[in-house]
């Protein structure tokens, strides 16, 4: 039997910062998941300005012709409301990267006629969004997470 070691070259952190070091990809995985909460509570509760379940389906069906409308603002709310918080507490956290890498992939569907830049109704919002859900799939939960102290190696 052979046993592999995999070997990671970090960059040399200054003094002052190489005890934060560890901090760096959980900052990343929490404020992803805060920042993606927001967004499903106005799709499901029409908190923060946002239209709720019923102005969002209505929106989804008539101008995106995602049909049935609710259901899919339904699913759109769910992955960023659940799937953020999750991804806040590091738990099931491969599970909820995927459902947001997913739902940006259909977001990007929706964007692509209209270029590049957020500010034209682009890809670049939910294109990083979406690379941001797919690196978090990658290394999970990691050390300061829920599925790290519960165990789980999903």
């Amino acid at each position: 039997m052979t046993t592999q070691t995999s070997t990671r070259t970090l960059t040399q952190a200054p003094a002052g910062l190489a005890g934060l070091a560890d901090l760096g990809y959980p900052l990343m995985r929490v404020t992803a998941g805060l920042l993606l909460m927001p967004h499903g509570a106005q799709k499901l509760f029409g908190w923060f300005g946002g239209y709720g379940l019923a102005g969002t389906g209505e929106f989804f069906a008539g101008s995106l012709g995602l049909e049935p409308g609710i259901v899919f603002a339904l699913l759109a709310g769910l992955v960023e409301f659940v799937g953020g918080l999750a991804l806040v507490l590091g738990l099931l956290t491969r599970p909820a990267a995927l459902a947001v890498a997913v739902f940006m992939a259909v977001a990007l569907s929706v964007h692509v006629p209209n270029g590049f830049f957020w500010t034209n109704g682009g890809i670049e919002y939910p294109l990083m969004w979406g690379l941001m859900a797919v690196g978090i799939l990658l290394r999970g939960g990691d050390r300061y997470s829920l599925d790290a102290r519960l165990g789980l190696r999903i």
